[in-house]
């Protein structure tokens, strides 16, 4: 797609927890544990607020007085006409296209309420370096999610293991909440966050999408 990126991602940024098979069984156990007693019947939605947009080749913060940032690939599907109560046979009609997420974050207590003070950090959620249309993506199921550090391979996963797919996120979504053009929703990140220190270079590469890169740094204390 030709328009800007900022142009084109332009409303929510949605998260879902929870949405590799590999990461959901490593937490079974605690599922099982009181109060929640269950798996989670629905998806595990989350939101990356807006001064969390990041982009390719920009910094990421590593913030003063945190003891570790982790990274988090993912696939981020943009939303390319409003969706309200679509079935999941519909669902890929409202799909303008794909992009690369880089979903950082604190480590969390709790995935069943992703904290705001873990996920929202500036900066702490970057995506491009463009969006490719829907039509150029012939299974957005069978990518394959490389995650490098300073070159070094740290994490590789691929959509075919999501929980939900992605027709069955914007159906069940949708359900009770309009989604509508320019947002866009990231679609889970595999077992296996990263850890990531100031000065590492971070990229990600997806399948068709090309590749996302960040440098971290240190935040500097103000005196």
């Amino acid at each position: 797609m030709s328009q800007n990126l900022d142009e084109l991602v332009h409303g929510t940024l949605f998260g879902i927890a929870l949405n590799y098979k590999g990461l959901l069984n490593q937490r079974l156990a605690e599922f099982e544990q009181a109060p929640y007693k269950q798996l989670p019947v629905k998806p595990v939605l989350f939101i990356k607020t807006p001064n969390t947009r990041n982009a390719h080749n920009r910094a990421v913060v590593y913030p003063i007085n945190v003891e570790r940032l982790q990274a988090g690939p993912a696939l981020g599907v943009l939303i390319g006409k409003t969706a309200s109560r679509v079935s999941v046979e519909n669902a890929m009609e409202h799909v303008a296209g794909y992009t690369i997420v880089n979903e950082f974050s604190l480590p969390e207590d709790s995935y069943y309420r992703p904290a705001v003070k873990a996920k929202c950090r500036d900066g702490f959620c970057s995506f491009g370096p463009e969006v490719v249309s829907a039509s150029e993506i012939a299974d957005p199921h069978n990518l394959t999610i490389t995650l490098r550090v300073n070159g070094e391979v740290h994490q590789q996963n691929s959509t075919t293991n999501f929980v939900r797919s992605i027709p069955e996120l914007i159906a069940e979504l949708s359900e009770f909440m309009t989604l509508h053009e320019g947002d866009l929703l990231i679609t889970g990140t595999p077992e296996g966050r990263v850890d990531i220190r100031p000065g590492d270079h971070v990229e990600v590469e997806i399948t068709s999408l090309g590749h996302l890169a960040n440098h971290i740094v240190e935040e500097q204390e103000i005196r």
